[in-house]
This record gives C-alpha cells, structure tokens and sequence, in this order.
C-alpha cells in the first residue's frame, strides 16, 4: 500500500489544473554524486508503461530525456528479463540485476471516467531491491508529454538530490532563408525541441528573448518599423506591449529576479549604459555613466549584484557591480575578450563567451573572477543560458560553412555536449523556470 501525499499542482496552457500525486520516497541507495566532473552514467531500465501505445510513448520520452542528460544509460529494451505485466508488483530484482540495471522505472497509463489520463511510475533500486519512489499524474491526454517530463524530473531529483530540469521550455530566435536576407521570428519549444511554435510572424529582426521569473512573459527587443524595441509579450495570450520608447538604440533586456524590472543597455551619443526600468512605475534609473560601451547585463539569482560587459578598459571584459550601481568591478582577466555573462540561478558561476585566437569558447567562471573553465570551443559560440538547476548550459553555434546558427547543450562540467533538435536554423536560447 503506497502512503500518497499531495506533491504538485501545475497549470497546463489550456487553463485545465493537473493534480500530482506522490509516494513518499524511501532513503535511496542509488545516488549519482553530480558534483565530481565526470560521471559515468547510471545504467538504468525504463520499461514500457502499461498500457498501450500512449505508455510506450510516455516511457520513451523519460528515457531520452534521461539519457540526454549525460547521467544516465537507458538499457535497450532487447536485454529485459522480466516481461513487467502488473507494475504495481514488486519485480524480480534479480532478472535486473544479471543486466546490470542499477535501477529501474515500471508505470501505467489508464484513462478515468472524466476523460483524464492517468500516468503512474515507480522507481525501484534493483540491488537494494526496494522502491525509491512512486508516483501518479492526472492531466489531459493532449498533455502527456509534460507529464513525461514530470516524471523524468521525478527519477533525476531521487537519484541526484537536485531539482531536474525536463519540464522546461526554450524561447529563441528562429532563423529562415538565405544569409544575406535571413528571416528572424521568435519561438518557443519544449527543451527537446518537441512543441515548437512561432511567437512572432513579420518580417521584423528580432533579438535577445528572456523569461520572466513567472514564466509567462518573455521580453526581447524588435526591429519593427525599423525602430529598435524593447517588448514584453504575454505567451498564453499573445499580448504586447512596448517597455519604453528610448532614444537611440536599446539591447539586452533582461528581467530582474522578481520580475518587477527589466534591465537593458540604452545607446546613447555613441556610447552605451545600462539602465533599470520599474515595470509599475515605468521610471527608469541608470546604473553607469561611461564613455564605454556597457551591454548585457544579468542580475545575481538574489538581485542584489549584476554583471555586465564593458569595453571601459580597451576592450570587452566583464564586471559586476551592486544592484544600484555601486561597486563597479572587473572580474575577467584572461586573453582574449569576454561577453554575455549570465549569472547561474545557483549563484555559484557566472557563464560567458570568451574570443580568442580565431575561436569563440563557451565558459565559467565564479562570481569573483576566479576559477575561470572553458567547456567548449569552436568557430562561433555565442549566447549561454542556464538550465533552472544550474548544471547545463545551452548555447548557439553558427559553423563556418553557407549554414545557419544550431543550438547546443553541455554540462558545466565540459561534457556530454549534444545538438537541440529545431526546425531551422536557431540562435540566441532562454531557459525558462521549471514550469508549475
């Protein structure tokens, strides 16, 4: 008999609630220690969910998303054992143990009188031959990749400790047509690339997409009417708004923490500084006063600090100062020029783009400047953002070929760097919170 207890409530897009059910977990044995590097993954089994091809689906999906990952080994389904026909029944551990799954996933998906779909998991350590945790999922049918993803969230927080990252969405600029007239609209998509939409459709350049704290708003900045913008936009409703008419050009608008403001770059005289502005209030108030360029600004996850990049000091570096613009600060001191930093939702790093010798590199470093690492290197990356666990980066990567800009994944570790499958050409991410 599973003890359940309420574990999550999440609102789906089409405004229907979607109650979550949760087993209380027992004390795991399989454990993947995220913090040394590299980590072998953990070989595990994902059975079919019963019943039907809507099981099978759903079970597919927590296995790529698991695999993708970087920590996990999905055994092909060819090596099972144990045909799992009731997965309420404890499995026979040791058919599992011969094929070396350290864990295991079995579930069910049945439909409820109300139309509802029902998805249920357990997850089971096969060499402490016991369950980890158990759990079940009411929605629309039309949702079940969500609950997937859920699920995949489930298994990755009971084996690492820390919140997984799957039921999350990419904003970005979606790129069309040849080099020299390229057509840039601003999209959304599941984080495996599934769901994608078009959030714009003109004919409008289009640039540097960011999530709101809330999840349901998306600032970026529109070439429309050729007068460079700063926009937020509703997702659920399409609703738009201007932030502000500024002289000169406006960049990199970015909400803050609490999504009571949107800070940006404001090009003024031919120089550039970095400005707040109060989203009730609609009083803006700046924050440097340089001849120099200051772009790019990214708050700390508490607000109190922001980091930028300024080329102040002959060349683009970046720096961190106060909330209020005290404290102005360079933290960057390698060969080379730094941009775009991005301040991780864990506090602990700041990630950036790095040019040197020809190449551009994707990196981190601490908030103080030290511990600077390269995670990867190549013709032209641009644009990292984090996942909302602080342990993988995105980024774009435009080849030196007639292509277009693709979007990648890398751990921040270095490794398990893979394509994010799009529909074109993509560039300039944004990691959304973990939905709710």
């Amino acid at each position: 008999m599973i003890k359940v207890s309420l574990f999550r409530a999440l609102m789906v897009a089409a405004g229907m609630l979607v109650a979550v059910v949760a087993a209380a977990p027992a004390n795991a044995e399989v454990v993947i220690d995220i913090n040394k590097g590299k980590v072998e993954p953990l070989p595990i089994a994902v059975t079919d969910f019963l019943q039907g091809e809507l099981g099978q689906k759903i079970s597919d999906v927590v296995a790529a998303d698991l695999k993708r990952s970087g920590l996990f080994a999905p055994i092909n389904k060819g090596a099972f054992i144990e045909k799992i026909s009731n997965p309420d029944a404890t499995p026979r551990f040791e058919d599992w143990k011969v094929i070396n799954a350290q864990a295991l996933v079995t579930g069910r998906v049945t439909q409820e009188g109300d139309g509802r779909l029902k998805a249920e998991f357990r997850l089971w350590d096969t060499f402490g031959s016991k369950q980890m945790t158990g759990q079940q999922f009411f929605t629309q049918p039309e949702n079940w990749r969500r609950v997937a993803h859920i699920i995949a969230d489930a298994i990755y927080e009971s084996v690492t400790g820390e919140k997984g990252y799957f039921d999350t969405r990419i904003v970005y600029v979606a790129e069309s047509g040849p080099k020299t007239a390229r057509k840039r609209q601003l999209a959304i998509m599941d984080q495996d690339g599934f769901n994608a939409r078009a959030l714009t459709n003109s004919n409008d350049i289009v640039l540097t997409p960011r999530f709101s704290p809330n999840r349901q708003e998306v600032t970026y900045m529109s070439f429309e009417n050729q007068q460079p913008r700063v926009y937020l936009l509703q997702l659920e409703t399409g609703q738009r708004e201007v932030v502000g008419n500024f002289p000169g050009m406006t960049f990199s608008p970015r909400f803050s923490p609490d999504g009571q403001r949107v800070i940006m770059s404001l090009q003024q005289d031919g120089n550039a500084n970095i400005y707040t502005m109060d989203l009730r209030s609609r009083t803006t108030t700046r924050l440097t006063n340089t001849a120099a360029i200051d772009t790019a600004p990214s708050y700390s996850p508490d607000g109190s600090q922001i980091a930028f990049e300024s080329d102040r000091g002959g060349g683009q570096q970046i720096y961190v100062m106060g909330a209020d613009g005290s404290g102005q600060r360079r933290i960057s001191f390698g060969d080379g020029r730094y941009s775009t930093p991005v301040w991780s939702p864990r506090g602990d790093l700041i990630a950036f783009t790095k040019q040197s010798g020809g190449k551009f590199s994707i990196g981190v470093m601490k908030p103080d400047g030290s511990g600077e690492r390269i995670l990867t290197t190549g013709f032209h990356n641009e644009g990292p953002t984090w996942a909302p666990n602080g342990r993988v980066l995105m980024f774009f990567r435009q080849g030196a070929g007639a292509g277009g800009p693709q979007l990648y994944s890398i751990d921040i570790s270095g490794y398990n760097e893979q394509p994010i499958q799009t529909q074109g050409f993509a560039s300039d991410p944004a990691w959304s919170p973990l939905l709710e």
